[in-house]
């Protein structure tokens, strides 16, 4: 179905004028002394999240975006549809309905593009649960509230093969989620967000042993390999929670600011042989300052808590992480960050490491505006 979309947002562009239809392009390149334990970026000189994208009009009740991605991981070149959706622009009573392939707005940080992080790579959090970027096939539709303060419910429903690529069982729809955001200002230096989503995953992640995964491994091959290769732990059921705040004086975020995020989850129902104590849970904080125009500062630190399945029984496993970051930015379409990162096993993750990183983000062109 994204194939699909994605030539019919093609052959739409070319129907529509020019100045509607907008283009743009990322390049992100990094260096790392060492590649992390979960991570996403390999040792040395690799590309990151790099993508070329066209988004605009279909008519007056329509719009449509489409993004190739392509990004290096086991120092192999990847790239991939990563985005072919159409979207409504004109509904009643506040609500949209989006159709195609898109990230899900699952939490804070997954609906936004990688390049817009404040960090080389995504929290623990994403990186384990989410494969760092899940985009799916899918349908979302949104209800956003006519009051002041900002309420927005939604409800998606994904095939979920580019979440859990190989698996035990497998129906249809295979993934839900059902999210709930407020947000405000503070007078005109402060605003927040907070949101609450739960994702109902029908997809049972493959035994480590093979066994009943033969449907899931033609699968895999079938959809190929996907940014990330899903999620690293999986489970029935993920309660997803964030709270987002912003300070800058009188509201010009161009000379100083301070961005704070937080989010915590918990996955239960991890397969066929756990119980109700066997859970995975991980959270982050980051705090990122805007000292002078054009510099940055940041810190996050993420703990992640999980069961390692082990055939019929479970293992714990967990692991600290700690980034510590600088970024120069001359202009809205450059970035040039250098970062620290630490990382403590605390059972289970033998590859642990630290990791200098260095990275480089260029916008070329028009790219679609990012959430909060």
């Amino acid at each position: 179905m994204a194939v699909i979309l994605f030539f019919a947002a093609t052959a739409a562009s070319a129907q529509q004028p020019a100045s509607d239809w907008q283009a743009g392009a990322v390049l992100d390149i990094s260096a790392a002394s060492r590649a992390l334990a979960l991570g996403q970026r390999d040792q040395g000189l690799g590309l990151g999240h790099s993508d070329v994208s066209i988004n605009g009009p279909i008519g007056h009740r329509f719009e449509a975006q489409a993004t190739a991605a392509a990004h290096t991981l086991d120092r192999k070149l990847e790239v991939e549809l990563e985005e072919a959706w159409v979207q409504t622009r004109a509904l009643p009573a506040g609500l949209q309905v989006r159709a195609g392939r898109f990230a899900s707005q699952l939490g804070y940080l997954n609906e936004q593009h990688p390049h817009t992080d404040d960090f080389v790579q995504r929290p623990l959090l994403h990186r384990a649960f989410l494969g760092g970027h899940w985009t799916d096939d899918g349908m979302r539709i949104n209800w956003t509230a006519p009051t002041d303060l900002y309420v927005r419910l939604g409800l998606e429903a994904f095939r979920g093969r580019r979440l859990v690529e190989e698996t035990a069982s497998s129906r249809r729809p295979g993934a839900v989620v059902l999210s709930g955001r407020l947000g405000s200002d503070i007078g005109l230096s402060q605003s927040w967000q907070a949101g609450l989503s739960l994702l109902h995953n029908r997809r049972e992640a493959a035994l480590e042993s093979g066994e009943d995964a033969e449907e899931g491994h033609e699968e895999g091959h079938a959809e190929g390999h996907t940014h990330g290769h899903g999620a690293a732990f999986s489970g029935r059921r993920m309660w997803l929670a964030e709270l987002v705040w912003k300070w800058a004086p009188d509201g010009n975020n161009r000379e100083k600011q301070v961005r704070v995020a937080y989010e915590h989850a918990l996955v239960e129902g991890l397969d066929r042989f756990a119980s109700d104590s066997d859970r995975h849970q991980a959270s982050y904080l980051s705090v990122v300052w805007r000292f002078a125009p054009g510099w940055e500062t940041g810190l996050r630190a993420d703990l992640l808590r999980v069961r390692q399945p082990h055939e019929d029984h479970f293992d714990d496993g967990r692991l600290r992480e700690a980034a510590l970051m600088l970024a120069y930015k001359p202009s809205h379409a450059q970035t040039l960050r250098l970062q620290f990162t630490r990382q403590h096993d605390r059972g289970g993750f033998p590859t642990a490491t630290h990791s200098v990183q260095i990275q480089y983000i260029l916008n070329v062109g028009a790219h679609a505006a990012h959430a909060f």
